[in-house]
């Protein structure tokens, strides 16, 4: 049985419908700017300093279609992904993916991190964060391997995962191992703690699920042995399985942690994935100061501070390779015996989004240069097409452009220029929708995938408030 993200879609398959309607439906749909948002007593959740953000951010939006795509997709996630409730009488949150019913740990952090400055305003958004940081150390607690979970711990997975050769577990969705699923959590931790001061997440729950999460990552160091996971698919593309009895491909051990998945949920050529453990690096250092700052707990910040640097000095022994033009890069995958792959892939962590998970400076030489080769034809999933240019990856396929990834561009830049030119594709090729998607062809934005992907919308929204601070000139021109 084959199954990716995109394939359990709600309702007929995005891109089929999308490619069967005609151009003018779209340009019609897109004429009213009706808002996108469903009526305020069905929404999800609703934060009066959610709400005051976006009529604070959009009154400088001169654009009338930005202004209306900031508006439908920056609370998205609230109106349309959350499910609040209690556990044990204490706050619980469920976030889905959007049209996907289950929480992926990478997703679900994502989603929830662009209102994370806000909390401090508002009592009940404090409240979904400290529910959702509950529900990642119990999804952690089940089954640190896993990538995604059902709310009901005791149920089987509704993904089609259930035939996997791996150790599937109740109340897991999907078992990908996969580096980030462990580290947006330590961000999301980090970023609640940031911002307001609030010991109550970090409870003894928590802790257990965070010394789980080290401990997965020394495991998964491969230095004693192969270790407990391992995964196949069957019947399906490459992309899907691990070769060598669930395994992956072989690797010298040299201190970099193993990761079987890409953040896209595909399979990895080399287990080091690059920017994974550039992740995990500034995810431990995160950690580390909330068991620090909050749990007053010295062993765990030292222990979490020590892989971190012990990965960092494996990453700079391994993780570069020649960029063929007289400089180094950062390498995507590796395998520490030497070999290296170069190419970028749209879903963070890849190569080009570090700086947005504090895992490079914007201005580094190093991430510039790899960065700018990514943005290339050096990068195989790199596509120009008429309607606009931008980074896929093998998840969709060839010619697919992720809109993730021209937000990412955007977000790295200080040249107004190219700022411009990324506002101007994104404003024209939502389809119509008022909203980000998945993916769409690079000479057709009527051929979409996924219309109710949330995270790519929060990160739509996460661009504007970036400009808003550092750039509003350009939030007060049009497109």
């Amino acid at each position: 049985m084959r199954f990716r993200r995109r394939d359990v879609m709600a309702g007929a398959a995005a891109l089929a419908v999308t490619a069967s309607l005609p151009r003018a439906a779209f340009a019609a749909a897109a004429a009213p700017r009706v808002s996108k948002r469903p009526p305020r007593g069905q929404r999800r959740f609703v934060s009066p300093a959610v709400e005051a953000e976006i009529a604070r951010v959009k009154a400088k939006i001169a654009d009338p279609e930005l202004a209306w795509l900031f508006e439908n997709c920056y609370p998205n996630t609230l109106d349309t992904t959350v499910k609040v409730g209690t556990v044990d009488g204490k706050p619980d949150a469920f976030v889905i993916t959007g049209d996907i019913e289950a929480l992926w740990l990478r997703d679900s952090s994502a989603q929830m991190q662009t209102y994370v400055h806000l909390a401090p305003k508002d009592a009940g958004l404090r409240r979904v964060f400290t529910g959702l940081i509950a529900r990642q150390a119990r999804c952690i607690l089940i089954d640190p391997y896993a990538n995604a979970f059902m709310e009901d711990p005791t149920a089987k997975s509704n993904l089609g995962a259930r035939t996997d050769q791996t150790d599937m577990k109740p109340g897991v969705a999907e078992r990908k191992w996969e580096i980030d699923s462990l580290c947006y959590p330590m961000r999301l931790a980090h970023g609640y703690w940031t911002a307001t001061r609030d010991k109550t997440p970090f409870d003894d729950l928590w802790a257990k699920a965070m010394r789980r999460a080290v401990a997965t990552f020394r495991v998964q160091q491969r230095k004693d042995g192969k270790g407990p996971y391992h995964f196949q698919r069957l019947n399906v593309s490459p992309t899907e399985t691990l070769m060598f009895e669930g395994y992956g491909a072989p690797t010298r051990k040299v201190g970099l942690i193993h990761s079987m998945f890409r953040p896209s949920d595909d399979a990895c050529l080399y287990p080091f994935l690059i920017p994974s453990n550039l992740f995990a690096v500034s995810a431990l250092r995160m950690l580390a100061t909330v068991q620090r700052e909050a749990r007053g707990d010295m062993a765990g910040a030292t222990d979490s501070e020590a892989l971190g640097s012990e990965v960092e000095a494996a990453l700079r022994a391994h993780g570069r390779m020649p960029d063929g033009q007289g400089g180094e890069v950062w390498a995507y995958e590796v395998d520490g015996f030497g070999n290296a792959i170069f190419m970028d892939d749209a879903n963070v962590p890849s190569l080009s989004g570090l700086p947005l998970l504090g895992a490079a400076d914007r201005s580094d030489p190093l991430f510039r240069r790899t960065a700018a080769l990514a943005w290339s034809d050096r990068n195989p999933y790199f596509f120009t097409g008429t309607a606009a240019r931008g980074i896929g990856g093998p998840h969709i396929g060839l010619d697919m452009i992720w809109p993730m990834s021209i937000i990412t561009h955007a977000m790295n830049s200080d040249d107004d220029a190219v700022i411009r030119q990324c506002l101007a594709w994104l404003k024209t090729t939502h389809g119509g929708t008022g909203f980000m998607h998945e993916s769409f062809n690079k000479d057709d934005p009527a051929k979409f995938t996924r219309s109710w992907f949330a995270w790519a919308n929060g990160l739509f929204g996460e661009l504007i408030l970036d400009l808003e601070r550092r750039k509003p000139a350009l939030l007060a021109a049009r497109y």
